[in-house]
C-alpha cells in the first residue's frame, strides 16, 4: 500500500490515538476525526472537526481514503441511543469512498459466556449495552455480505494503557498504586480476567487494514496471559515500588460512586463479566497474522511510564 494513500481514523480516544501512532509511525497519511478539531497527536497527523454521525461529516472526512478505522463512541451512558446513528453515518462515509472499514469493538455481545470467549460464539447478550453491540456488529457485517464495503472487525477485551483513563483498569488503577494508596477492582479479584493493552489493540487494527483476507470477519485481537485481576494490579504496585494495597469494590461503594460518575454507573449490568472467568481466545489472530501480545509485565511499565509523565505535567 502506497505510504502517502489516505487512512481516517474516526475518534481521538486512546485507542484511536494508538491506530493513528502505529499508520504515522509506519509513514502513513492520517487524518483523525473529532467534535473539537483538536487531539494529542504527533505533530503531522491532520485532526478535523466534525460531528460523527453526521453523513455529510463522514462522507467528505473519508473522500479518498483506503481505510477508515472506527474508534468513536458516544459517552458510556448514551450508547443504545447514539451509537447506532453513530456507526451507520461512518459506514455511508466509507461506503462512498469505496474504503475499507475496520471497526473497533468489545465483548459485549456475546453475553455471559461458560468457558473461552471465541470469535464463533452466537451473539447471546440481553443486556441493554451487549444487544445494541450485537445489532452493530450484525448491521457490518450485512453491509459487507450486501457488497455495499469491505468490513473488518477486531474486538479487545477491558483495555489499559497509555491515555486510557476511564476503563477498569484505567486512573482509579494506577494513580493510587503509583502513590501507593489503596486500589478498588471490580467484580471477584481472584477469577481469570483477559485484559487488553491499548497499543496491541491498535496495532491488530492496522493489521486488519492492511491484510485482505481479514475481510468479511470477526478476530479478537492478542492479549498477553490472563491473569486474575488481584495479580495483574499486584503487578502494577510491584512495578510501581510500591505495596500491594488492593482491595474487591463493594456494591455499596459502587453504587455512591455511581451517583457522581455516569460510566460506573453504567457497569452495573455489565458486572458479570468480572464475577466469573473471563478468558477470551485469540489464536484465530494470532495463528493468522503472528502474536504481537506485549508480555504484561512490559505493558504495565509503559503505561506507568505515561502516567509520572501526566500528573508531573499537571
Amino acid at each position: 500500500m502506497n505510504e502517502q494513500t489516505l487512512h481516517v481514523v474516526f475518534g481521538t480516544g486512546p485507542l484511536g490515538r494508538a491506530v493513528a501512532r502505529e499508520l504515522f509511525a509506519a509513514g502513513k497519511r492520517v487524518r483523525m476525526v473529532n467534535r473539537s478539531g483538536e487531539a494529542d497527536v504527533p505533530a503531522g497527523i491532520e485532526v478535523i472537526r466534525g460531528d460523527s454521525s453526521s453523513v455529510k461529516t463522514t462522507t467528505m472526512a473519508c473522500a479518498n481514503a483506503a481505510v477508515v478505522y472506527q474508534c468513536a463512541a458516544p459517552p458510556y451512558h448514551e450508547w443504545v441511543e447514539k451509537f447506532p446513528a453513530l456507526q451507520a453515518a461512518i459506514i455511508e462515509g466509507a461506503a462512498t469512498a469505496g474504503a475499507k472499514l475496520v471497526s473497533a469493538e468489545n465483548l459485549y455481545m456475546y453475553g455471559e459466556v461458560h468457558g473461552p470467549i471465541r470469535e464463533d460464539l452466537p451473539l447471546a447478550a440481553t443486556t441493554r449495552k451487549g444487544r445494541t453491540r450485537a445489532a452493530m456488529a450484525n448491521a457490518l457485517l450485512e453491509a459487507h455480505a450486501k457488497g455495499e464495503l469491505r468490513v473488518a472487525i477486531g474486538r479487545g477485551s477491558d483495555f489499559f494503557g497509555p491515555h486510557v483513563l476511564t476503563s477498569a483498569l484505567g486512573e482509579r488503577t494506577f494513580v493510587p498504586a503509583l502513590a501507593g494508596k489503596r486500589v478498588y477492582a471490580f467484580g471477584d479479584m481472584d477469577v481469570p480476567h483477559t485484559y487488553t493493552f491499548i497499543e496491541d489493540f491498535g496495532k491488530a487494527l492496522v493489521i486488519l487494514g492492511e491484510r485482505d483476507e481479514a475481510l468479511g470477519q470477526v478476530w479478537h485481537v492478542p492479549n498477553a496471559e490472563t491473569v486474575s485481576t488481584r495479580t495483574l494490579v499486584t503487578m502494577i504496585f510491584e512495578e510501581a515500588r510500591q505495596k500491594p494495597n488492593v482491595s474487591s469494590m463493594s456494591p455499596t461503594m459502587m453504587q455512591m460512586i455511581g451517583l457522581l460518575i455516569p460510566a460506573v454507573r453504567e457497569m452495573k449490568e455489565m458486572m458479570y463479566e468480572f464475577q466469573k472467568p473471563f478468558i477470551v481466545d485469540s489464536s484465530k489472530f494470532s495463528q493468522t497474522f503472528g502474536n504481537h501480545a506485549t508480555p504484561l509485565r512490559d505493558a504495565i511499565r509503559k503505561t506507568l511510564i505515561w502516567y509520572r509523565g501526566r500528573h508531573s505535567t499537571m
